[in-house]
């Protein structure tokens, strides 16, 4: 958050510097407390916690709404002035007072003296010097007059934990006693303080309100929020980690270290940073003060870097066990070192101790180090990292290497992979590392790097390592191939498949089952960047590599992608080669895998070409495999396929409910907005009449997709809404480059409605000769092919080319459309080409009666748009519909027309979409409304929320 936002009160953006973050509920409380007046409020934190900063902002707030806030500190080194504190913060509340002293009550006389800047405010001083205690009764008296005038009003006392023991007098006897209307907010030191905080024990008064507050460190979320205001683009991921891991959440660090790196080119090295000024105050005073063992203590901790149990700590500090248990004590008390655990004792945060390790003389440094490291090699199982870094410190990088690189096993071996890949980069680093282990350790992070969360910087990590000098070419492949699967599967970068392709080749000979499998991936995928004859020079390389090998699932791999691209191409003799995949329970895992893999890309296939029953089929089989498999991805997208199937049968009625559910139980799908899913949902948008969702629809897709075979549906149908507006030439543009795709891939037997919107467009344009030539290459890249439904679009795009000088053979080719589509099981591409059959015949009543045929089969399915053109033809060709219950005759219940509109109003619909979807005029459009709504009694609203109407 970059300020609380409560009703219409709200901060500037960074009112202290930085945005606040990460404070809201804390905010959220001391504003609730100190609305209830009279209030004492109690805020504790260590020092740098942020209280000064949590205030500030709650006095923000507060001042919107009217309410006064004085606010005034104590310090340890203030100059003499009773009161000081509170007086300060009296003297900020001033403005509030009356101009006239007259209207004060006098007791408010006593403060005059040390207020002289609002003496003119002030009634007279008494003139009598009454005794000390007395005195201090007038004091409280005085305070509480000027806070009734001011109020309504908090006062605020910072620090309290240096407060001297009258100020501490003074804020108890108020604290007892509050006028109406006002509040006490004091903040003070958790470690600083000892005893009560006021100097006797203190209860809050019936009547009283208020909250104890204790601040707790920042989240990493919200630092990262604070960076970004502070940095911009240039708080990375890996930026903040490192800043939390400095300053383990305490802001007093955060706010240091922002503003250096603030500076010009700071965020490009925040290995620059040093322990901030103000933190090494804070050390200094505390340290200052210890006795000689417990510095010894201190020191010992600082080098041993991690905490430590009392008996390690005395030992590596040279200590008697008497005197480390009194130097403990002693430390703990000063908040120097905390309690980390049940005998476990270290720093706050890791730049604490480095403060106190830096100052540590050099000559003291190693010999803690030697000692340590001597305590260590003595212990069982060793500290095998802490080793590693202690004989680090001592300079000696050639012994390092041992204890480094048994630690990266170690880490390895535990799943911390973290350490590991620190200790990783140090080796790599090493100037004399062996050849031998440089490829080994080089693979060994990339592996680390391949499956971390921040995603783009291990890819520039990775690109460095495939770049180091010596590297043997079996790793530098392997190092490719990671850097290829995030870039593909993490980032959704193209130039993966170049990655994968320079892995291939590093790998071919040193590597023949790894490049093999790559080589199989890239001949199968689906990108749009590659031609269909370089893939198919891909698994030709893939064949030859795997014939060099025995590895099983290498085999299983090519032999799978070997079959995909036989889906691709709608090969015949596909069904055979699936029968051949193994699905023996006893096989690998990733065999296995592999065939449940090749399964659901059949199933993808068989969809695209027009093969539903033997896709339903297929999906179901991979389904039970990626199951049994442990897949989970791959289960989540047959299930969508199983959903995008029952659409394409004519299940629109339960579409959206079913839809709704696979997003709640796959909310990370990557189908749902995109590829075949997506342009489906759009499809479904534009057959309601909804045109501007479908259009979100199809351009979401194609965003997401562009250069993917998968999108061109989308494509096209962003093309056909278009053409509806006229848009000729925007509608080719939309196509231009999904025809380029199926171009290259050669993908012609994919049915996606691209090549009938193409033809469609190009006559539309004028090109007939184009049209032409466009189809007569469709037909030529089908022939051979088990593809139906290319089949009917290429009945289709005949019909489009015969419509104008044959009609007549037009509507035969559009019929047969029909008919294939029906055969497919399809039945909402069969009536839009039936649709088309009727609108070329020449005798009117065989066009009605087809449109007749057409507009119920639309309406049952729900496109109420397209069932609305159907029945606008009717109507121009003289067609008539009779009422068989006569004009009024439907009384209550929704006409036809009326059920049309009511589908269109909640499915969010506007009165100019239902216009234009039902062909009539917009003031039709609102008569059909309203009478919908009466007869519904409902709203727009209701029905919308409702979803589909109750027949």
């Amino acid at each position: 958050m970059t300020a609380f936002d409560q009703s219409d009160d709200r901060l500037p953006r960074g009112a202290r510097g930085f945005a606040f973050a990460g404070r809201d509920r804390e905010l959220a409380a001391l504003l609730d407390a100190l609305t209830e007046r009279p209030a004492v409020v109690l805020v504790e934190g260590e020092a740098g916690i942020g209280k000064s900063r949590l205030v500030a902002e709650t006095a923000a707030v507060l001042r919107g709404r009217g309410v006064g806030v004085g606010t005034g500190g104590c310090h340890p080194l203030r100059e003499p002035l009773a009161y000081g504190p509170v007086i300060d913060a009296l003297r900020r509340l001033g403005d509030r007072l009356p101009a006239e002293p007259g209207l004060i009550d006098p007791a408010a006389g006593v403060l005059a003296p040390a207020l002289p800047a609002l003496a003119d405010r002030l009634p007279a001083p008494p003139p009598e010097q009454p005794a000390a205690a007395a005195q201090r009764y007038r004091t409280a008296e005085g305070v509480r007059a000027v806070l009734r005038a001011v109020a309504p009003a908090v006062l605020v006392v910072e620090d309290v934990h240096w407060a001297d023991e009258v100020t501490r007098e003074l804020l108890l006897v108020l604290a007892q006693d509050l006028p109406a209307d006002t509040a006490l907010l004091l903040t003070y030191r958790t470690e600083e303080q000892r005893g009560p905080l006021l100097g006797s024990a203190f209860r809050r008064p019936p009547g009283t309100g208020g909250t104890d507050l204790l601040l707790g460190r920042l989240a990493p979320g919200a630092l990262a929020r604070i960076a970004g205001s502070a940095l911009g683009a240039g708080a990375t991921p890996a930026l903040v980690r490192a800043l939390y891991e400095r300053s383990a959440g305490l802001p007093l660090i955060i706010e240091e270290d922002l503003i250096t790196l603030a500076e010009p080119g700071g965020a490009a090295h925040p290995e620059l940073l040093g322990v901030p000024r103000s933190l090494r105050e804070v050390l200094t005073e505390r340290t200052g003060r210890l006795s000689a063992q417990g510095s010894a203590l201190v020191g010992a901790a600082a080098v041993l870097a991690v905490p430590a149990g009392e008996e390690l700590l005395g030992a590596a500090a040279g200590l008697t066990e008497q005197q480390t248990e009194a130097a403990l004590l002693e430390v703990l008390a000063a908040s120097v070192l905390v309690e980390h655990g049940p005998d476990a004792y270290g720093f706050s945060h890791a730049l604490a101790r480095r403060a106190v390790y830096d100052d540590l003389p050099g000559p003291t440094r190693t010999r803690l180090h030697r000692r340590v490291l001597g305590l260590l090699a003595d212990r069982q199982p060793p500290a095998l990292v802490q080793i590693a870094h202690h004989t680090r410190a001592l300079g000696d990088l050639d012994a390092w290497l041992a204890p480094a690189q048994a630690a990266v096993d170690h880490s390895l071996a535990v799943g911390d992979l973290g350490t590991a890949a620190g200790l990783l980069r140090q080796i790599l680093d090493h100037p004399r590392l062996p050849a031998d282990r440089l490829g080994t350790d080089a693979l060994a992070l990339a592996g680390i790097l391949r499956d971390s969360a921040e995603a783009r910087e291990a890819v520039e990590e990775l690109r460095r390592l495939s770049a180091i000098p010596g590297l043997p070419a079996a790793q530098r492949g392997e190092i490719r191939a990671h850097l290829a699967e995030v870039l593909i599967n993490k980032v959704g970068d193209p130039n993966g498949w170049t990655a994968a392709e320079l892995a291939a080749q590093d790998l071919e000979e040193a590597n023949p089952a790894k490049a093999a499998r790559i080589l199989a991936t890239l001949a199968i995928a689906d990108t749009g960047e590659a031609s269909a004859a370089e893939q198919r020079d891909w698994m030709t390389r893939a064949q030859a590599a795997v014939a060099r090998t025995t590895d099983p699932v290498a085999q299983a791999v090519v032999s799978a992608n070997q079959l995909t691209r036989l889906v691709y191409d709608a090969d015949p003799a596909l069904p055979a080669a699936l029968a051949r995949l193994p699905r023996e329970p006893d096989r690998q895992p990733d065999v296995l895998r592999a065939t449940a893999v090749t399964l659901y890309n059949a199933t993808e296939g068989a969809i695209c070409v027009g093969l539903d029953r033997r896709a339903l089929q297929l999906d179901e089989e991979a389904l039970a495999l990626s199951t049994g498999s442990n897949v989970p991805v791959l289960v989540m997208y047959c299930r969508a396929y199983q959903l995008l199937l029952g659409w394409l049968a004519g299940r629109w009625t339960d579409w959206d409910r079913e839809l709704t559910a696979y997003r709640t139980r796959y909310p990370d799908s990557p189908l749902t907005g995109g590829g075949l899913l997506g342009t489906a949902q759009g499809v479904t948008a534009a057959a309601r009449g909804r045109t501007a969702a479908a259009a979100a629809c199809f351009t979401q897709v194609i965003e997401r997709d562009a250069r993917h075979m998968l999108s061109v549906g989308a494509a096209a149908g962003l093309a056909r809404l278009r053409l509806a507006r006229h848009d000729d030439e925007g509608a080719w543009e939309a196509l231009t480059e999904a025809l380029a795709v199926v171009e290259r891939k050669e993908s012609w037997p994919y049915a996606l409605s691209l090549l009938p919107t193409a033809v469609e467009t190009l006559l539309r344009r004028g090109d007939a000769a184009a049209a032409e030539r466009l189809a007569a290459r469709h037909a030529a890249g089908v022939e051979g092919r088990e593809c139906p439904a290319a089949d009917a679009e290429q009945l289709l795009c005949q019909g489009l080319l015969l419509r104008q000088e044959a009609p007549e053979l037009a509507a035969a080719a559009f019929s047969r459309a029909a008919a294939a589509w029906r055969a497919i099981g399809r039945p909402y591409p069969a009536a839009l080409a039936q649709e088309s059959a009727a609108r070329c015949l020449a005798d009117p009543q065989r066009a009605v009666t087809a449109l007749e045929a057409a507009a119920t089969a639309l309406e049952e399915l729900g496109a109420v748009a397209d069932a609305g053109r159907c029945r606008h033809r009717q109507r121009e060709l003289g067609r008539t519909s009779p009422n068989p219950r006569g004009r009024s005759g439907y009384g209550g219940e929704l006409s036809p027309r009326e059920r049309q509109v009511a589908e269109l109003l909640a499915r969010g619909a506007a009165n100019k979409e239902i216009a234009e979807a039902l062909f009539v005029s917009p003031r039709t459009a609102e008569h059909h409304v309203a009478a919908v709504l009466r007869k519904l009694g409902t709203t727009r609203e209701r029905l919308r929320a409702d979803g589909r109407p109750a027949e």
